[in-house]
């Protein structure tokens, strides 16, 4: 990869080139027609992933999902590009959660396959150009640019940052639409992001002979990638697909007579519109202004009169509801209604002021002193020598208790006896 200054009339050169370009196709795709024709590949492309599958879809490449994380997709163009002055545009969109990471590159690679899904944070040393898109630094996001010739190795590099050759922010997440990278070697290297220029520097030149890619990678709380198109074209400074927007502008048409929307009945004819280069002095123009304020006026009075209109029947209409209600209009229940909430309303205005006016002081004290007198009284039946006083009058006694239990034991045994002397005396049966 070279990296060198450009001479002054090389610049004057490019800068004056006016050759269109011209779209490379086996380089492009999603531009004219669906990005894939059959759903599984893109012609010219290979398509590599890791830890998921890329889905190929009729507008859109999704290189990374949104489940699951730590996944990886790549796209690799077949073939490399074979001029030095080209123009890349690149349509894509990011979404996920809040918490959501990853990062995506462009890459122009002398080698894609030492490249193949790796980021720049674990690519080796590899020969060519790099655009990564990350929130690095807590930015909210943006751009960094890295060139190298094959002695630097990315991945066992201390101090990455280091080697960027130009940053933009840029916050790309969930923006609800595609953003549009471009990225054009007419006269240097310039990177622009939304129409809007991102870094440049006229000190690069890219050869040729080297292979477009697009990486994207994700974390634990993954972003989703999507491309949209990829446009690269030959030559010039931008890129004219047939769908796009962007390239010369359109032929100026004649603008259409504007329609009048409103007619009212009995308004005067309308005055045609005039284009304001069909009139060519002051009186042509005081008369146009003067019949068009005209046929406002006329306008607006119509409008009034409509209103009117509906006015009349508005009335008209509220008389037949009235007319249609037996009895009539019920002035007398509505007038009893009202009465009654008028009471209503002075009365919660009495119990209002006798709450806000009346002191409840002494109240709640002779209330706070029947609570101390109950107090008082529980407190003094329940003292230590009340229960024991009471468990010595009401308990039971333990001498009639163990009276009650040798007696019962002294019955038990005699019992006893008498069952044993009685078997004794009674006489033997033998068999």
């Amino acid at each position: 990869m070279r990296i060198s200054l450009l001479p002054q009339p090389l610049w004057l050169l490019l800068a004056t080139s006016a050759f269109a370009q011209q779209i490379v196709d086996d380089l492009s795709f999603g531009y004219k027609d669906n990005v894939s024709p059959n759903g599984r590949g893109i012609p010219g492309w290979s398509v590599t992933s890791s830890n998921h599958h890329v889905q190929i879809l009729s507008d859109r490449v999704i290189l990374t999902p949104p489940v699951p994380g730590n996944a990886r997709g790549a796209l690799w163009a077949d073939k490399p590009i074979e001029s030095q002055s080209w123009s890349a545009e690149v349509s894509f969109r990011v979404s996920g959660q809040d918490s959501g990471s990853g990062n995506l590159q462009f890459w122009l690679a002398k080698d894609k396959n030492s490249i193949n899904v790796d980021s720049v944070y674990t690519v080796g040393a590899f020969d060519g150009l790099a655009l990564v898109l990350d929130q690095y630094g807590g930015r909210g996001g943006g751009f960094r640019g890295f060139l190298n010739d094959g002695t630097q190795n990315f991945r066992s590099h201390s101090s990455l940052e280091s080697l960027a050759f130009g940053h933009c922010d840029y916050s790309y997440r969930n923006l609800g639409r595609p953003s549009t990278l471009r990225v054009s070697t007419q006269n240097g290297l310039t990177v622009s992001i939304d129409d809007r220029e991102c870094f440049s520097s006229n000190k690069i030149s890219l050869p040729s002979g080297y292979y477009f890619g697009l990486t994207a990678a994700t974390a634990d709380q993954p972003d989703s990638f999507e491309i949209h198109k990829f446009v690269v074209s030959s030559g010039g400074s931008a890129p004219t697909p047939q769908n796009t927007q962007r390239g010369p502008p359109p032929p100026q048409r004649e603008r259409p007579q504007l329609e009048r929307l409103n007619r009212f009945p009995g308004s005067p004819e309308a005055v045609p519109d005039r284009m304001a280069d069909d009139i060519k002095n002051q009186e042509e123009q005081f008369a146009d202004l003067h019949n068009r304020l005209q046929g406002l006026t006329h306008q607006i009075a119509n409008i009034f009169g409509e209103f009117e209109q509906l006015s009349r029947k508005l009335d008209e209409r509220h008389q037949q509801i009235l007319g249609s209600m037996p009895g009539g209009f019920p002035t007398d229940k509505i007038e009893s209604m009202g009465r009654r909430v008028e009471s209503m309303e002075r009365t919660l205005e009495q119990v209002r002021r006798d709450v806000e006016g009346k002191d409840y002081r002494d109240h709640l004290e002779q209330l706070n002193a029947a609570i101390e007198i109950v107090r008082g009284g529980i407190t003094d039946s329940l003292s230590p020598d009340n229960i024991g006083r009471i468990m010595k009058t009401h308990g039971p006694r333990m001498g009639m208790f163990l009276l009650a239990v040798i007696a019962v034991q002294v019955v038990t045994a005699g019992a006893y006896i008498f069952y044993k002397r009685r078997r004794a005396n009674m006489p033997k049966k033998y068999l």
